[in-house]
């Protein structure tokens, strides 16, 4: 088996059904590729599971009565998938027909390499960035904080984002989104399986930071081409998905710059939502859109008893 593709699913049913066509279509342009699909479904109660068992017979499904996250589902995905290469894949995708063999035909000519992103498009073409440096102390300050809002062009972000590089080249990085990920088996039987300490967010930094520390590469390829919705299964649970996202940022932070650092943005961060609190909460006082304002803070309060 070449390569096994693991989709983890929570509540996009619609999405899914792409995603798993736009795979399937593949088998057309390259037919000497031997694939398998495998789709996690994080107990999704949409019918995603009915789904892939009527549509797609030929599709592996685990059915999970509890929602696993990217790092279990991915796992638990894994432990049963075949290929020389696995490929970790959102089900907000739909995979350009020659993705697929155009990412093993790179790995099996670069066998240094342990991981591999193609390039993502938003749905309008447009290039989405995926392709990361790893995070500086500053880069945990500024991204998706409220300085970062405030300064979105800060040197910090700028560097994380790779934006003296150019998009169109293949080149050596240090992570790649984890919205669609290629590994090569020999690299996740070294490294380990992705850290379900990080239910959701910063776990593909970790696991391609512990590759790199195993002696393996992590290149990008925009060649190799996938359309990404991005969030749709997270921004149905917003202020979940913001604790979600500080919480795993500062587990990051913990353990590669220790408890103090950890300790001091956590202070930060929450400062920063207490701040934006406030700040909804007058305008709340003032009567403008009122039910949005609510909204807010209702939102940024769940954010503050959590960090």
């Amino acid at each position: 088996m070449d390569l096994s593709v693991v989709v983890v699913n929570w509540n996009v049913k619609d999405l899914l059904r792409s995603c798993l066509q736009s795979l399937l279509d593949t088998s057309h342009v390259s037919p000497h590729l031997t694939l398998e699909i495998i789709v996690v479904d994080s107990a999704s109660n949409d019918g995603s599971a009915e789904m892939v068992r009527q549509e797609f017979p030929q599709v592996r499904l685990i059915a999970s009565e509890q929602n696993l996250g990217y790092a279990g589902g991915n796992n638990a995905g894994a432990a049963q998938a075949q290929g020389r290469y696995l490929f970790l894949l959102n089900p907000d995708t739909v995979v350009q027909p020659e993705t697929l063999w155009r990412t093993v035909e790179y790995m099996d000519a670069h066998p240094t390499v342990g991981a591999l992103g193609p390039q993502l498009l938003w749905p309008d073409g447009a290039i989405q960035s995926s392709r990361r440096r790893f995070p500086s102390l500053g880069t945990l300050f500024w991204e998706s904080t409220l300085l970062g809002q405030w300064f979105p062009h800060n040197r910090h972000i700028q560097s994380y984002h790779l934006t003296d590089q150019p998009a169109d080249q293949p080149q050596k990085v240090d992570w790649v989104v984890g919205a669609a990920i290629l590994i090569r088996r020999e690299a996740w039987q070294q490294v380990g399986p992705i850290d379900e300490a990080f239910f959701m967010y910063f776990e593909e930094t970790d696991w391609c930071r512990r590759s790199a520390a195993s002696g393996w590469e992590t290149h990008y390829l925009p060649a190799a081409q996938v359309i990404h919705y991005e969030g749709k299964s997270s921004e149905q649970v917003v202020a979940a998905r913001t604790l979600r996202f500080q919480r795993s940022k500062l587990r990051y932070t913990r353990k590669y710059f220790g408890p103090v650092w950890a300790t001091l943005l956590r202070l930060f961060l929450w400062l920063t939502f207490a701040f934006q609190w406030t700040e909804e909460s007058v305008k709340w006082l003032l009567g403008h859109r009122r039910m949005l304002r609510r909204e807010r803070m209702a939102a940024y309060g769940e954010v503050l008893r959590g960090l």
